[in-house]
């Protein structure tokens, strides 16, 4: 049995020169953008994609991922072409990071299986033919889909699972994959995923004085998300909240926490608190210190890096008000416990294939060993 997880998130551009490819894949998603497809959902992508990458290019250079050389995956060009990109999102080299992490970690738990760990992006480079061909390559008998999503959305998980089941129905047309498939659909309420947030706002926490940290409200901020796909059955906000609420109340101390949602696109109505407004509301209130906790991103990205880190701060300050203190928790990333939180999950689909027994949980020093 070789095993293969592949790890599924966002993408991001690597370069100048396609932040606008990367902008009009994003719009093409009929999961996200919902115009219907064909020449009308093509043609927005085009103009919406042309109109933005401008200033979304130089809110990239703003947060480069990669100022000394390419941290991403063996199929960035920058890495094939030795490029030192001016305009990489962090999320390819964080990711990149997050998969190498992984496959440490299954050497230490599975010694005696083969497990490779891949990266599949969404909206730019690697894309899930490319995947699937070193999947092919390595023999891979066994795949394990893990979405970098730990709350379920049609819009980010679903999406994933869509493109990359039209790509196997190119490849494959006769139906028969070369591996077993499992999928992760979602992780929202795992312990070691649980706690690697809230080791993540004990280290922001951490670096304040008593006054500093008591006076401090906790701003959990995910991705928007439309009120139509809410109101169609999406369970994302719901998720959100779940795990919110989860995370709190693992925690001693007991800082007064909010939800809000940001990168709201378009017209339509989206889901409320926006992040932004929830802030100001803060600030009129005579309320100046705050943690801004990017509950839905794993990766940092522009998200967290850019909109929470730079933006928002910018816009207050523009309007008038000012901080006593305010900062973005740091991304998981590779934090110990996401990573053992990934293993646990993709195990937990294997389980029927990889005894328990033989997956060796104490070889890692920092968690005691636990049933799979």
């Amino acid at each position: 049995m070789r095993i293969g997880v592949v790890l599924m998130n966002l993408g991001g551009p690597t370069h100048e020169d396609n932040v606008k490819i990367f902008l009009k894949n994003l719009f093409s998603d009929e999961d996200i953008i919902k115009l219907g497809g064909g020449i009308t959902q093509r043609t927005f992508a085009n103009v919406i994609s042309k109109l933005r990458a401008p200033s979304v290019a130089k809110d990239y250079k703003e947060i480069n991922g990669c100022p000394k050389g390419c941290t991403g995956s063996k199929h960035c060009f920058n890495r094939k072409n030795k490029v030192v990109s001016e305009c990489c999102s962090p999320i390819n080299g964080l990711t990149e990071t997050q998969r190498r992490s992984l496959g440490n970690y299954f050497k230490q738990i599975l010694p005696d299986h083969e497990v490779k760990v891949y990266t599949c992006m969404r909206y730019w480079l690697p894309f899930a033919d490319q995947i699937m061909d070193d999947l092919v390559e390595d023999g891979i008998t066994h795949t394990v889909l893990m979405p970098l999503y730990p709350q379920f959305s049609w819009t980010t998980t679903g999406s994933s699972f869509r493109d990359w089941e039209e790509v196997v129905k190119k490849k494959f047309p006769d139906g028969k994959k070369p591996w077993t498939e499992f999928h992760v659909k979602n992780y929202h309420l795992n312990e070691s995923y649980l706690r690697s947030v809230n080791n993540r706002i004990d280290e922001a926490l951490s670096d304040m004085d008593e006054e500093t940290r008591r006076k401090t409200h906790l701003i959990f901020s995910a991705h928007g998300t439309p009120l139509l796909e809410v109101r169609s059955g999406d369970p994302y906000t719901t998720e959100i909240k779940e795990t919110m609420e989860a995370v709190m109340a693992r925690r001693e101390e007991n800082n007064s926490y909010w939800l809000s949602f940001q990168s709201r696109v378009g017209p339509q109505k989206w889901t409320q608190p926006n992040t932004e407004d929830l802030v100001r509301r803060h600030l009129e209130y005579g309320i100046k210190n705050f943690l801004m906790v990017p509950i839905a991103f794993v990766t940092d990205h522009i998200e967290t890096l850019y909109e929470l880190g730079v933006e928002l701060v910018e816009d207050m300050e523009e309007e008038g008000f000012e901080f006593e203190n305010y900062r973005v928790m740091t991304g998981l990333n590779d934090h110990p416990d996401y990573i053992r939180a990934l293993a646990e999950e993709a195990l937990n689909c294997l389980k029927h294939e990889v005894p328990g027994e033989e997956v060796k949980w104490d070889n890692i020093e920092t968690r005691k060993a636990v049933t799979a």
